[in-house]
């Protein structure tokens, strides 16, 4: 009896852990408008989801955006926009939004600005059950 009151504890823990994972995905915004930054030139290092950083993919950082996540993001001045994966965290500094790879913001032709105001809509939430923690 035990045993199978501890099953059904468990199995109501999972269920409650798995509906707010599904309720902070859906609360995230569907778009919305800011300032992306995009990573230093030199950086190399891995991001929060544990993958190395390459300045030739289409990637970004958003704060609570779930991994996997496909963003399009466009830039307000240009209206160039391109589409990025999220695989890290960030940005920190107040007043960004999201941090673009070198490639993004290359396609983005902000280089030489540095900043730009731009638009950014979810395109898919993510296609697979990607952890938002990095690996151990």
């Amino acid at each position: 009896m035990k045993s199978m009151m501890q099953n059904l504890m468990g199995a109501a823990l999972a269920l409650t852990v798995a509906d707010s994972a599904a309720v902070a995905q859906e609360r995230q915004p569907k778009s919305f408008t800011g300032t992306a930054v995009y990573y230093s030139i030199d950086y190399r290092g891995r991001t929060a989801s544990g993958a190395h950083y390459d300045p030739t993919k289409f990637t970004a950082a958003h704060r609570t955006l779930p991994f996997g996540t496909h963003v399009r993001v466009t830039d307000l001045k240009t209206r160039r926009s391109v589409v990025v994966v999220v695989n890290d965290r960030g940005p920190f500094n107040k007043g960004r939004m999201i941090d673009l790879s070198l490639a993004a913001a290359k396609e983005l032709r902000m280089i030489n600005r540095g900043v730009a105001r731009v638009t950014a809509q979810v395109e898919s939430p993510t296609a697979t059950n990607i952890s938002d923690r990095a690996p151990r």
